[in-house]
């Protein structure tokens, strides 16, 4: 058995039926949606003395053994799927899932939310950058413009005005940004060999486990003090937002998120995936009081417009979806 290291063909999309992109698109709003409820509910906890890695252990390992029997049931129908793909698995759960949490966390920890939330969501923008760079295919001017318009709203939405720059912060944002790119971009792979759940619930136990390696040896703190929160002026026990952001969001989250990408493509995924800032704002409103600035509103409306150009592009008859080109293939007999 050996690793191949042959490139993988652009992928093109011409003869994807509509009926599977439109289920790609639903479950793709689905993640964001779902990730998009973690903030609002995990912020509490954390003001009220949890510490990040201690909400993030819990949320992975839980989200992960509610997916496992989807790992269970491919490791029994093929008991040699961790010889062929458990690199593959295990590397998607320290970058994409455990990366994308400690850099973003760390770099929310030296600079304003907003910014880290923007350096983060530059993935997809990275990724067209990414492409273009493997394929040496420069992207139609439509997607272009599409980018630098969402690259625009996603501005507005985040309001960065009066943030101050902070070196270390913006490698982490940086560093977050381009582990989400690698989650669209792994997440490609998912079909027969690798199914979608199995990778979803493989990648977060992994994480759960480098967290968890993380607190035991004092790199991260841990603690989780048995406290109220209060969640739309209700006042909850503490594990009540906890299983709603490891069993829903989380869960769903990375579950519709990687069964969406093989469907609609790692680009599209990553510009609809920025309707989660968006659907964050609302979730803040709803349960934070946090009412949105009109200035973000607008923006929201030009982040739309943006993801609807890069969508338009990924529609028309002939496009390529080249987002997992030349990428290394998973190991393989």
């Amino acid at each position: 058995m050996s690793l191949s290291t042959a490139p993988l063909p652009i992928v093109r999309e011409t003869a994807v039926p509509a009926t599977r992109s439109m289920s790609g698109l639903i479950m793709a709003l689905t993640s964001a949606l779902a990730f998009a409820s973690s903030g609002p509910f995990v912020k509490p906890l954390i003001e009220a003395g949890w510490s990040v890695g201690a909400a993030l252990l819990v949320r992975m390992a839980i989200a992960g053994l509610v997916l496992s029997p989807a790992l269970i049931r491919v490791l029994r129908r093929s008991p040699g799927f961790l010889h062929r793909h458990g690199l593959f698995v295990v590397g998607f759960g320290v970058v994409a899932v455990a990366g994308i949490q400690l850099f973003y966390f760390s770099a929310m920890s030296r600079m304003p939310v907003a910014v880290a939330l923007l350096l983060q969501y530059l993935a997809p923008v990275l990724l067209v950058g990414f492409v273009w760079f493997r394929t040496r295919r420069a992207p139609s001017p439509i997607v272009l413009t599409g980018s630098a318009v969402a690259l625009i709203g996603l501005v507005l939405v985040v309001d960065i005005s009066g943030a101050r720059f902070d070196l270390l912060g913006t490698v982490f944002g940086l560093a977050a940004a381009v582990c989400t790119v690698a989650f669209f971009v792994l997440s490609a792979r998912a079909g027969d060999e690798i199914p979608p759940l199995a990778l979803a619930a493989g990648g977060l136990l992994t994480g759960a486990a480098v967290i968890g390696g993380l607190m035991l040896i004092g790199v991260l703190p841990f603690a989780a003090p048995m406290v109220s929160v209060e969640l739309a002026g209700v006042q909850v026990a503490w594990f009540v937002p906890l299983l709603w952001v490891a069993a829903v969001a989380t869960t769903l989250g990375y579950a519709f998120g990687v069964m969406a990408v093989p469907r609609i493509g790692s680009r599209v995924a990553s510009f609809v995936g920025l309707s989660e800032v968006l659907f964050a704002l609302a979730f803040a409103w709803l349960f934070l009081g946090e009412v949105p600035a009109p200035i973000q509103l607008v923006g929201g409306a030009v982040l739309l417009v943006g993801v609807v150009l890069v969508r338009s592009e990924a529609d028309s008859p002939g496009s390529p979806r080249g987002e997992a080109a030349s990428l290394p293939a998973a190991p393989a007999p």
